[in-house]
């Protein structure tokens, strides 16, 4: 088939390669502007333009997909299938429907559950046992589609948001080819989606990371992987900005206000909160390197009865 490839980041990646590998023709792939990054601001490609690159794939980067003159030139390619993935702009109904087969998007969760900007951190915050990709033709709705294929990915007790965003990468990757195959066998079944049992992702922001020890400690260890690489949870220790990547729900009672240090040990920070004790194994502190507590604690001193946050 002649694939219109739309993505922009990592997780768009595997599923490009293996629309490539699997033989089909993609036409042209469109993805958000470079912009600069670091310290030295250096215009950094997009992980899905890198990739196109290497394989000579016509790259397109509007600032706006909506525009008719982009609509216009994309319509050239005359492609038999628009595959979204990740791609960061909302497509106008023009452009859905411009293909032959319209646009599908590979998306990170088991629709109708958990549409938009975050899926896949989500499900971990919120203690999902399973999560999935969901192949939908797409339709003028955030993620409301008739829904194609599915297929789950379990989320482990030590899953992290990064973990499973790899996972669902390859996963959708794999999906995706199927689902390009129901199409040139022309056996394509649709479902619609319940929206009664949707629930909206909503976009990540470093103001999420803050850990509240109002909160379980089970909700803030879900909070910490969900959230680990980006944008990561975080606390204050005497001041100073605290990121906490990893920790273990103690059960063991401590007398204490929610967010007191109640013991430390050689390899733990053991802090209350309104239910249960969060033990942090890895931190790191403002202006320091991420490092497991037995490491942190070679060099800094914490006494029982300090307060984070």
């Amino acid at each position: 088939m002649k694939v219109l490839f739309m993505g922009t980041p990592d997780f768009a990646v595997a599923t490009l390669e293996s629309i490539i590998k699997a033989g089909h023709e993609v036409v042209g792939v469109v993805t958000q502007p470079d912009k600069p990054k670091g310290r030295g601001k250096a215009v950094q490609y997009t992980p899905v333009k890198e990739k196109a690159l290497e394989y000579n794939i016509p790259v397109y980067q509007p600032i706006k997909v909506r525009e008719d003159s982009v609509i216009e030139e994309l319509t050239k390619l005359q492609p038999d299938i628009g595959v979204v993935a990740a791609f960061g702009q909302i497509l106008p109904q023009k452009l859905l429907d411009m293909p032959t087969n319209g646009c599908v998007c590979v998306h990170g969760s088991l629709l109708p559950k958990y549409r938009g900007a975050g899926p896949i951190q989500w499900a971990v915050i919120d203690g999902e046992p399973v999560s999935g990709i969901t192949i939908m033709q797409m339709d003028a709705g955030i993620d409301t589609g008739d829904m194609i294929s599915k297929v789950e990915v379990p989320i482990t007790s030590t899953e992290t948001g990064g973990s499973l965003h790899d996972k669902l990468a390859v996963a959708g990757a794999d999906l995706l080819i199927e689902t390009l195959k129901m199409f040139e066998e022309g056996n394509v079944v649709r479902e619609k989606q319940d929206d009664s049992k949707s629930n909206y992702a909503v976009r990540l922001t470093k103001e999420l990371g803050q850990m509240d020890f109002a909160k379980t400690a089970k909700e803030l260890e879900r909070l910490i992987r969900g959230l680990n690489p980006w944008p990561s949870a975080y606390t204050s220790l005497n001041g100073k900005t605290l990121k906490v990547w990893e920790a273990e729900v103690i059960e063991k009672q401590y007398d204490g206000e929610q967010g007191e240090i109640v013991d430390v040990t050689k390899d733990a920070i053991y802090v209350k909160t309104a239910d249960g004790i969060l033990a942090l194994k890895e931190i790191q502190l403002e202006g320091k390197k991420r490092m497991d507590v037995s490491s942190f604690l070679r060099g800094f001193t914490i006494e029982k009865g300090t307060k984070l946050g």
